[in-house]
């Protein structure tokens, strides 16, 4: 995807765009932390603005602070971060406590309006308690502290639970989440990444496997699995409801971490009688061994005269990735929406539209 060399800004101030829509909330300006800056850049560049100067600084102990190099008093403010992914050495943990200090500086430096950007959302998959275990739920855990660091706004992508949203306060702040499934389906569509039917690969993310077969007006097919908690990334049993014998399959999915719950769908999908099978999802964390994982099954698909392609979004980027992944870039797609947000417009439009 091309970029634009961000616009350098000279008096090194927040910059005021004109804008053709009425009622701006406040002067735009956009900010990244470290792990999040090559998004935030091709952002940018959609959006004709640049990034303001910044410094993230980390101490020999292990401790980190932020630090803001313009003026932001008054403005409409979007700080970027990239929570997961092997671009830094940085843990989750650490880059989400960065964006901690990036939003409480911007609240200390006066911002008006203040929005993080995190496609990946940290902790969404701890949105509730598992079984009558002692244990917190890291996902309302999180939306609290970024509200206490200052937060106004979230803007996330296809969060894990809808129901995260419920965990901020909205007298305080408020959950943008980003929906792309005719976006997806589109881009699925025009690049021949499809199938005969898409298949959910738990009944969890079935409503959202039925919006893309009903985009792509394509069948519908779902597994139940049974997943042992005593062992992380492992699925135990699949068991399939609907027909993909002799078809073609979509297998969809929000977040593949390890892979094992892909990995456990495609045998049993092969099991069942499917032809080729294409694997999109929106968030490819790809923590190991999902990597080996995924080039077994390419590998069995070559010896055995059948196709696997492997879709993921740049909400996390991977480098030096095998030509059958393929790259869906959202950066565009985010540009717009913090357009509407900004001039108060309306964002459920932009989802509605195909990317």
């Amino acid at each position: 995807m091309p970029k634009k060399s961000p616009v350098k800004n000279k008096k090194n101030v927040a910059p005021k765009k004109k804008r053709s829509q009425n009622n701006p909330r406040a002067p735009i300006a956009l900010l990244t932390c470290e792990s999040g800056r090559t998004f935030a850049e091709t952002v940018a560049s959609y959006m004709d603005l640049p990034l303001l100067p910044s410094k993230e600084v980390w101490f020999a102990g292990g401790e980190g602070k932020f630090e803001i190099g313009a003026n932001v008093r008054g403005h409409d403010l979007y700080i970027f971060q990239s929570a997961a992914g092997p671009q830094d050495e940085h843990s989750v943990y650490d880059r989400f406590v960065m964006l901690l200090h990036a939003v409480e500086a911007a609240a200390l430096s006066d911002a008006q309006y203040i929005t993080a950007v995190i496609p990946y959302y940290p902790s969404a998959r701890q949105d509730k308690r598992k079984g009558r275990t002692r244990e917190g739920i890291s996902a309302g855990l999180f939306a609290r502290m970024l509200q206490s660091a200052g937060v106004d706004r979230v803007v996330t992508v296809e969060i894990h639970n809808d129901s995260i949203a419920g965990m901020f306060n909205p007298s305080v702040a408020r959950l943008e989440n980003v929906f792309l499934t005719r976006h997806l389906a589109h881009w699925l569509k025009t690049n021949q990444l499809t199938g005969d039917v898409v298949v959910s690969p738990d009944l969890g993310y079935l409503e959202r496997a039925r919006a893309v077969a009903e985009e792509l007006t394509a069948d519908l097919a779902a597994l139940s699995k049974e997943r042992d908690y005593s062992k992380p990334g492992t699925v135990s049993r699949s068991t399939l409801i609907g027909e993909v014998a002799s078809r073609d399959v979509l297998l969809v999915d929000d977040i593949i971490d390890t892979a094992g719950s892909v990995t456990a769908a495609i045998k049993e999908l092969k099991k069942q009688g499917a032809r080729h099978i294409n694997l999109a999802c929106i968030h490819p964390v790809f923590s190991e061994p999902a990597w080996e994982r995924l080039s077994a099954i390419r590998e069995r698909a070559l010896s055995e005269g059948w196709e696997f392609q492997l879709v993921g979004t740049s909400v996390i980027t991977h480098d030096q990735t095998p030509d059958w992944y393929h790259t869906f870039h959202i950066e565009k797609l985010i540009a717009r929406i913090l357009e509407k947000i900004n001039a108060r417009g309306s964002v459920t439009r932009v989802h509605q539209q195909r990317h």
